[in-house]
């Protein structure tokens, strides 16, 4: 679980990325960033609807296995952003961690959170 300090939830904030930041899209999840020049730490969040998953059991676990991938190269954000990863589709619960973890990996680097990988 990532610390605190790297998390982030409430309507203003979440209203904030929704508003001025920038997405990418996949079927599976959708990513929403923005940089933050008022913070010195990046901030995470993760969003599964009701309509994905009706149990509060596999929303949570959907959100703690995002969590993990994102914890795990938390070192590698160089500057402050605010990040909210959206689950479009019940399949994050059931796919591979590793394929996961990888489609999210790829949407970081293409928004330039994370350096990309050679």
């Amino acid at each position: 679980m990532l610390k605190q300090e790297n998390r982030f939830h409430g309507h203003g904030s979440l209203r904030y990325v929704y508003r001025n930041g920038e997405a990418i899209r996949s079927r599976i999840i959708t990513t929403k960033y923005t940089k933050n020049k008022f913070r010195k730490t990046s901030r995470f969040s993760v969003v599964v609807s009701k309509k994905v998953m009706k149990s509060a059991v596999g929303r949570n676990r959907i959100r703690r296995r995002i969590y993990e991938a994102i914890r795990l190269r938390l070192g590698e954000v160089a500057q402050p952003f605010d990040v909210v990863v959206l689950v479009f589709s019940s399949e994050a619960m059931t796919m591979p961690y590793g394929e996961l973890a990888g489609l999210i990996y790829s949407q970081f680097e293409e928004a330039g959170i994370i350096p990309a990988s050679e």
